[in-house]
C-alpha cells in the first residue's frame, strides 16, 4: 500500500483502487446523499475520515448528541468499499468458536460472538428506527462442512456455541438437498442474522445523520495530521485546514499504515451475481473451506455467490485474474447448486481486511490522545462497522463500554 508520511507522524493512506468490475448493486435504485465542498476551514468536534458504512454508523451514533460532526471522503459519497459489498450481515465469526477458543481463551472467545449476536440486532433496531429502505430481510444462515471443519467439527462446533447461549442445529446432507438443492454433507444453522442492499444501508445512515446536523464533505482528501494538547489539525490536498476535537478513521482498506496491527492484513476476492430466478431463496451460506466460498439470496431472486480469496491486494493482480476467478466461482457454484442452471449478470474483484483472529481493531490509536480507528473486518464487515460505531462513540461521550478491550488495538 502506498503511502506518503507527514510531520503529524501519522501514515496517510493514498487512493487504492478498492474494486474492479460491476457489483450487483449497480441493478437496483441508487440512492442520493448531500454532500457539501469544503472550500474554507472547518472547526468541528469531531471529524470521521471516510463515508463508507462503518462511518455512516459512527455519524449516525454520535450526531444528535450536542456534538458538530463532519463527514469527509475523497470519494462521492457511496462509490467505496461498501458498494462492493455481498452484504451478508450475520453474527458468525470468520474464525470458528472452537478456533477462536485455542487462540484468546473461552471468555474472550465467547464475549466476542456474543457481541457479535448483540451487532447484529442493533443494526435491525437501526433499520426500523431510521425507517431505511435497504431491501431489509431477516435470513437464517448455514456453515457448510468443507476441509477445514467436516461433519465431526462441525459438531463439536455446535457444541461449543450452544455451550455459551447460541442455539445451533446440524442439518444432514440430505436435508439440505431436500430444503435448499445444496450439495454438502452437513452445515450448521443459525437463526436471526439478516440482508440488505448494502449501498442503500449507508445511504441511510448518513440521511440520519445529516438529519441531526452532521456534514457530508465530499471529495475532500486529508493529507497531513498534527495533534496538539487539546486539538486534531489537519490540511486537505486543496490547502484547506481542518481542526477538531476528535479523529475518526472508518477508512475502510485504505488504512493508515502507521496504525496498522501486524495480524491484519488486506487481501482479494471475487464475487458474482446471477440473473433473478423466481421464487429462488436460501439462507446466507459459507463454507468452511481454504478457500472458502459464500454466499446468499437477493429480495429479487438473484443468487449472490463469492470466494476464491487470495492474499495480495495488488489491485494488477486482482484484474489480472478477473476472467479466471469468474469461472473458478461458477465451477464452485454448479457443484455445490448441482440442480440449478444459473446466468452470470454481474461479476467484481475487491479488497477486503481481515486479521490472525477473524476480529477487528477498534478503539484509540497507539500513541494518539483523541484519534479513533477501526479496522480490518473480514467476512463481518457490516456486523463489525456498527461493534465500531458503538464502542467509538461510547467512549467519546464519556459512556465506556466494558467489552472495548476485546476489540482494541494490540
Amino acid at each position: 500500500m502506498a503511502v506518503q508520511e507527514h510531520p503529524g507522524g501519522l501514515m496517510i493512506t493514498e487512493a487504492r483502487k478498492l474494486y474492479t468490475g460491476e457489483p450487483v448493486w449497480t441493478a437496483y435504485r441508487q440512492p442520493r446523499v448531500p454532500a457539501e465542498e469544503l472550500g474554507q476551514p472547518l472547526s468541528t468536534d469531531i471529524v470521521i475520515i471516510g463515508a463508507g458504512i462503518s462511518g455512516a454508523m459512527i455519524a449516525e451514533a454520535l450526531s444528535g448528541h450536542g456534538l458538530d460532526v463532519a463527514i469527509v471522503d475523497r470519494r462521492k459519497p457511496l462509490t467505496g468499499s461498501t458498494a462492493a459489498s455481498t452484504a451478508l450481515i450475520q453474527y458468525e465469526i470468520d474464525i470458528p468458536l472452537t478456533q477462536l477458543t485455542e487462540m484468546i481463551g473461552i471468555e474472550r472467545a465467547a464475549a466476542a460472538w456474543r457481541r457479535s449476536r448483540v451487532a447484529v440486532e442493533s443494526i435491525a433496531a437501526k433499520i426500523r428506527t431510521n425507517k431505511i429502505d435497504c431491501a431489509f430481510e431477516r435470513k437464517d444462515s448455514l456453515y457448510l462442512a468443507g476441509d477445514l471443519l467436516d461433519r465431526n467439527g462441525l459438531e463439536a462446533e455446535a457444541s461449543a456455541r450452544e455451550a455459551i447461549g447460541l442455539a445451533t442445529a446440524l442439518v444432514d446432507g440430505k436435508t439440505l438437498r431436500q430444503d435448499y438443492g445444496m450439495k454438502c454433507d452437513a452445515a450448521l444453522l443459525n437463526q436471526n442474522n439478516l440482508t440488505c442492499n448494502p449501498v442503500q444501508l449507508t445511504a441511510g445512515f448518513l440521511k440520519a445523520a445529516i438529519e441531526r446536523g452532521a456534514k457530508l464533505y465530499s471529495p475532500v482528501t486529508v493529507e497531513s495530521l498534527t495533534e496538539t494538547a487539546n486539538r486534531i489539525e489537519f490540511t486537505t490536498s486543496d490547502g484547506v485546514r481542518i481542526s477538531a476535537r476528535h479523529a475518526i478513521y472508518a477508512s475502510g482498506y485504505e488504512m493508515p499504515e502507521g496504525v496498522h496491527p501486524k495480524k491484519h492484513d488486506i487481501a482479494s476476492t471475487w464475487a458474482l451475481a446471477t440473473a433473478p430466478v423466481k421464487g429462488f431463496d436460501i439462507p446466507l451460506f459459507w463454507q468452511s473451506s481454504d478457500p472458502y466460498v459464500y454466499g446468499r439470496a437477493s429480495e429479487d431472486g438473484r443468487l449472490i455467490f463469492g470466494g476464491e480469496d487470495e492474499d495480495f491486494a495488488d489491485e494488477g493482480k486482482r484484474d489480472a485474474v478477473m476472467e479466471e476467478k469468474q469461472k473458478a466461482l461458477e465451477r464452485k457454484l454448479s457443484k455445490l447448486f448441482p440442480d440449478e442452471r444459473f446466468e452470470t449478470t454481474h461479476f467484481w474483484g475487491a479488497s477486503f481486511g481481515g486479521s490472525e483472529t477473524g476480529l477487528p481493531s477498534i478503539g484509540k490509536v497507539p500513541g494518539k490522545k483523541n484519534v479513533y480507528c477501526a479496522m480490518a473486518y473480514g467476512g463481518n464487515g457490516i456486523t463489525f462497522s456498527r461493534i465500531a460505531a458503538d464502542l467509538i462513540a461510547a467512549s467519546i461521550l464519556g459512556r465506556p463500554d466494558p467489552e472495548a478491550a476485546l476489540f482494541e488495538f494490540e
